[in-house]
C-alpha cells in the first residue's frame, strides 16, 4: 500500500486528508512539525509528501514552506512533493514548483483534483523507482564487464549491446566457432575482436577476410592459399589466411558470399583443421578459432540451395545477434560524442539523432558526425548541422500530444530525460505533461 505523508501544524487538515486517503487504499503518516516530518523521512518508507507552507501562528509568508521543502528535495531529491498553500503565497508555490515541486494546491482544496494528482505521482514515483533499480543493475553489469573483460574500447550503453556482450564474453575462452548476424555497419567485426581479446588464443594473429570484397574465383586462394601457377597470374606461392591465423583466429566477414566449393572446403577445414592449397596436393594442418558474421539470411539460402546446411550448423555453434542501431537508442548519443572531436552536441541536434532510424548504422552515424564536425561553424553542433531529414526545420513548436509521449517513451524504454531530449521538453515538462494525461511510465 503507497503510503503519503502529511506535514501540517493544523490537525484538523492532517485528519480530513487521512480519511480522504484511508477510503482509497493511501496509508498516510502525519508530523505537525518541518522537523517532526524530517524525522519520520529519514526512519519510514514514504512514496509522496504533501506540505503545509507555514507552521507558525500569524505566519503567511510561505518561507517555512520554501526551507522545509529545500531540505526535503536535498535529502531526497526523487520524492514527489505536493504544496498546500493560501493564495497569499502563491508566487513562493510557483517558485518551489520550478524548482521541483510536484504540484500545488490551495486550500480548501478538491478532493477529486488531489486525489487524482496523488495516484498519477505515487505510480509515477514506483515507476521511477523501479526504473532506477534496473539503471543501477545495468551500470552494475556494465562496471563488471569493462572490469572483467577486454572490450577493445568499445563505445555502448544499451542492455541490448549489454546482452550481445556478456554472452561474447562468456563464451569467448570456449574453442567454438561464433556466428555474429546482424545489418551491415553495426560493428560485427568489434564484437569479433572482443572474442578473440579475451579467448586462450588472445595472443595470437587476428586476420580478417571479407568474403564478400572478392571475385568467387579468388576467394579459395585468400582463403587456403596457391602454390605458383595454380591460376593465371600465380607467379609465386602465396601463404592463405587460414596459414596467416594458424594460432590464432581468422573472422570471416560476409560468410553468405562464399561460393559453393569454398563452402565445401572451409566445412573440411573446421572439422579436421587440414586443407591443401590451390594447385598443391599436400595437406597443411593449422589450428584457428573460426568467427563468421553475416548480414544474409543463411536459414533462407539454405532453402535456395546457395548454403550449405551442414557449413551452417557447423560455423552457428554461439549465435550472436548484433541489433541494428536503431533497436538500441542508448548506444546512439554516446557513440555520436565519441565521433566528435573537442566540440559538443546541441539539445536538438540530440533529439535530432536519437529520432533518426539509423538505416546504415553505426558506419551511417560516424559518417554524419565526422561531416558534422567539418560544417559546424562553433564548437557546439547543431541539429541543421547533422543533415539529417528530421535535423531541419524541426522546432518542436507544436504541443506533443498524448500519443506522441507514449511513443517517444516507448522508444527510450521509459527513460524520461531521452523521451523528453527527443520531444524537446525539460524533464519537469514532460512529467506535468505525463501528469495531466495520465501517462504512467513503465520500468
Amino acid at each position: 500500500m503507497p503510503t503519503v505523508l502529511i506535514i501540517d501544524d493544523n490537525a484538523a487538515v492532517a485528519i480530513a486528508l487521512e480519511v480522504l486517503f484511508s477510503l482509497h487504499d493511501i496509508a498516510s503518516l502525519r508530523a505537525a512539525s518541518p522537523s517532526e516530518g524530517l524525522a519520520i523521512l529519514e526512519r519510514e518508507s514514504v512514496d509522496l509528501v504533501i506540505q503545509d507552507m507555514n507552521f507558525t501562528a500569524d505566519t503567511t509568508s510561505g518561507e517555512e514552506g520554501v526551507t522545509l521543502f529545500r531540505e526535503i528535495r536535498k535529502r531526497h531529491p526523487d520524492l514527489p512533493v505536493i504544496l498546500l498553500t493560501a493564495w497569499t503565497h502563491l508566487d513562493a508555490a510557483v517558485e518551489l514548483i520550478k524548482a521541483g515541486a510536484a504540484d500545488y494546491l490551495s486550500k480548501p482544496w478538491n478532493d477529486e483534483r488531489l486525489l487524482t494528482t496523488v495516484t498519477n505521482l505515487i505510480e509515477l514515483g514506483q515507476a521511477n523507482r523501479a526504473l532506477n533499480q534496473r539503471l543501477q543493475r545495468e551500470r552494475k553489469a556494465k562496471r563488471e564487464l569493462e572490469q572483467n573483460f577486454d572490450l577493445r574500447g568499445l563505445v555502448w550503453q544499451d542492455p541490448a549491446t549489454e546482452r550481445v556482450l556478456t554472452l561474447a564474453c562468456q563464451v569467448a575462452r570456449a574453442d567454438v566457432p561464433v556466428l555474429i548476424t546482424g545489418p551491415n555497419g553495426t560493428g560485427k567485426e568489434r564484437i569479433a575482436e572482443i572474442i578473440q581479446a579475451n579467448s586462450q588464443v588472445a595472443n595470437g594473429p587476428f586476420v580478417v577476410l571479407n568474403c564478400g570484397a572478392l571475385p568467387s574465383e579468388l576467394i579459395e586462394a585468400e582463403l587456403f592459399g596457391a602454390d605458383a601457377g595454380a591460376y593465371t597470374g600465380a607467379s609465386k606461392a602465396r601463404e592463405g589466411k587460414f596459414e596467416a591465423a594458424d594460432g590464432g583466429t581468422l573472422f570471416l566477414d560476409e560468410i553468405g558470399n562464399l561460393p559453393l566449393a569454398g563452402q565445401m572446403k572451409l566445412l573440411r577445414v573446421l572439422e579436421t583443421g587440414r586443407f591443401e592449397r590451390l594447385g598443391s596436393n599436400r595437406e597443411r594442418q593449422v589450428k584457428v578459432r573460426v568467427i563468421s558474421a553475416t548480414n544474409a539470411d543463411l536459414s533462407a539460402m539454405i532453402r535456395a540451395g546457395t548454403f550449405r546446411e551442414d557449413l551452417f550448423y557447423r560455423l552457428n555453434v554461439i549465435e550472436l545477434r548484433l541489433p541494428p542501431l536503431a533497436a538500441r537508442p542508448g548506444d546512439i548519443l554516446p557513440l555520436a560524442l565519441s565521433f566528435l572531436r573537442g566540440k559538443t552536441l546541441h539539445p536538438l541536434a540530440e533529439s535530432a539523432l536519437l529520432a533518426h532510424n539509423w538505416p546504415g548504422n553505426v558506419r551511417e552515424l560516424k559518417n554524419v558526425m565526422a561531416r558534422a564536425s567539418l560544417l559546424a561553424q562553433g564548437a557546439v553542433i547543431k541539429a541543421a548541422d547533422l543533415g539529417l531529414p528530421l535535423a531541419v526545420g524541426n522546432s518542436h513548436d507544436a504541443e506533443p500530444d498524448r500519443e506522441a509521449i507514449v511513443q517517444a517513451l516507448a522508444r527510450a524504454n521509459g527513460v524520461v530525460a531521452q523521451a523528453s531530449a527527443e520531444l524537446g521538453l525539460s524533464r519537469q515538462a514532460l512529467y506535468r505533461r505525463m501528469e495531466r494525461l495520465g501517462i504512467a511510465r513503465t520500468a
